[in-house]
């Protein structure tokens, strides 16, 4: 992320939310969401007695999992009664791994790099020393053959890769998690109206697991805000002021539903009946240009200016100015900022495809401050095989940052998905 200033040294005390096996257990804060800090608890004695008698049951349920082929993930095992992480946060590990980076999950094809079918991905480093930038990939997403999830996700700040990491290897999962038990409602609601003699509603389409719009964005919103409630809990205190954007989307048949938070972006390439290639950007970059997060930011006592040096990037400050300031009025993490009216609830939405929309572009603002949108679409159709697009694309993001600051490149990452069978990448 380019746009977020460097933090300075800081006199606010805040957590260290890791303990170790002599220190006494510190209970993770709660959601710092919309203005709203809970104070911070400390478990006495008492509590971890209970803990001890409830070990033996965690345990050999942590066995009947292991004896089950699960794995768990080493940097997450936290206290059994006192971590407050529901089943839902429990991760596993991927049980196969490819050599082309990917790996199956719970009937989910994981990528993480490269390309298959139907997508293209790729992130290259900027003059950092880490890439902040996460990508990801669930084909068969929920365990549905015609379910496809992609996510970008661009961190900042202080332990910024941390963050996006972080969200590549949860939110999916929390997603799918909830996506899964909507379709179930679906299906016993639907059974229930046949039994009755009752009519389907309307706000369902094609099939007895398809969701209607509303399920669909409670999805997102409830996951978006258990994966901001994580972070708080389980996010190093260092990171106080880093955070993430995320720009997701899921293909299921010719339904599009994209979540967004932050100033990441996805657009889709259109070919009109002359053959002439149209973007149509299907999310909103999320600043403090937008008059509604405005109003926000500032009835929650937040400020908003631009700096001399970059007039035109309007940025969220605390109320006494002090850094660091964020040009995104929504993101994941910057719990600094969580009081003075940064949310995280995403801006979901639904798109209905058409035999006329080729393909989908997700990147970080490292490819959008660079490259206009019509210039993206173009470069990805310009491509000779769908493999190529997405390091393509981040190639000539770079190009452009190299000629535009000569001595600063943000981390550019990007994922191409192919709506059909066979496309005719290359312009007439």
């Amino acid at each position: 992320m380019a746009r977020i200033e460097k933090e300075e040294k800081s006199t606010l005390t805040t957590v260290n939310f890791f303990g170790t096996a002599s220190s006494a257990w510190v209970a993770p804060s709660a959601t710092l969401l919309a203005g709203e800090r809970k104070a911070q608890r400390r478990i006495g004695t008492a509590a971890l007695e209970v803990e001890g008698r409830v070990v033996s049951v965690f345990s050999f349920f942590v066995h009947i999992l292991k004896v089950l082929g699960f794995q768990r993930r080493k940097d997450i095992i936290m206290g059994a009664c006192c971590s407050h992480v529901s089943v839902h946060d429990v991760e596993f590990s991927c049980k196969h791994n490819h050599d082309d980076g990917s790996c199956e999950q719970g009937g989910n094809h994981i990528m993480s790099r490269g390309s298959s079918e139907f997508v293209s991905m790729y992130s290259k480093k900027g003059s950092k020393e880490v890439n902040q930038d996460a990508l990801t990939v669930w084909k068969d997403f929920t365990a549905k053959k015609d379910m496809i999830f992609c996510g970008v996700f661009d961190g900042h700040g202080p332990l910024g890769h941390k963050f996006s990491q972080s969200i590549r290897d949860k939110l999916p999962s929390k997603l799918s998690a909830s996506i899964k038990q909507s379709q179930q409602k679906v299906i016993k609601h639907n059974d229930t109206n046949a039994t009755y003699g009752s009519s389907h509603s309307e706000m369902l389409v094609k099939d007895n697991q398809n969701m209607s719009f509303s399920s669909w964005e409670g999805s997102f919103m409830k996951c978006f805000t258990e994966m901001d409630e994580y972070l708080a809990k389980n996010i190093d205190s260092k990171g106080f002021s880093g955070g993430s954007t995320a720009v997701t989307v899921i293909k299921q048949g010719d339904q599009l539903i994209i979540g967004n938070l932050g100033d990441s972006r996805a657009v889709l390439c259109r070919r009109a009946d002359d053959n002439h290639l149209i973007p149509v950007q299907l999310t909103v970059d999320l600043t403090p240009d937008i008059p509604s997060e405005a109003l926000r930011i500032i009835n929650c006592g937040g400020k908003i200016f631009s700096l001399k040096e970059e007039p035109s990037v309007n940025r969220l400050w605390r109320p006494n100015g002090s850094r660091p300031g964020l040009a995104m009025a929504r993101a994941f993490g910057n719990f600094c900022l969580k009081d003075y009216g940064l949310i995280s609830v995403p801006d979901v939405s639904y798109r209905k495809l058409t035999e006329q929309d080729e393909f989908v572009v997700l990147a970080s603002d490292g490819v959008w401050d660079v490259l206009t949108n019509s210039e993206v679409i173009d470069i990805v159709a310009s491509a000779p095989k769908r493999s190529m697009a997405a390091k393509l694309l981040v190639d000539h993001a770079v190009k452009a940052w190299k000629r535009k600051y000569v001595s600063m490149v943000d981390d550019c990452t990007a994922i191409c998905l192919f709506l059909k069978d066979q496309t005719v990448l290359t312009q007439s």
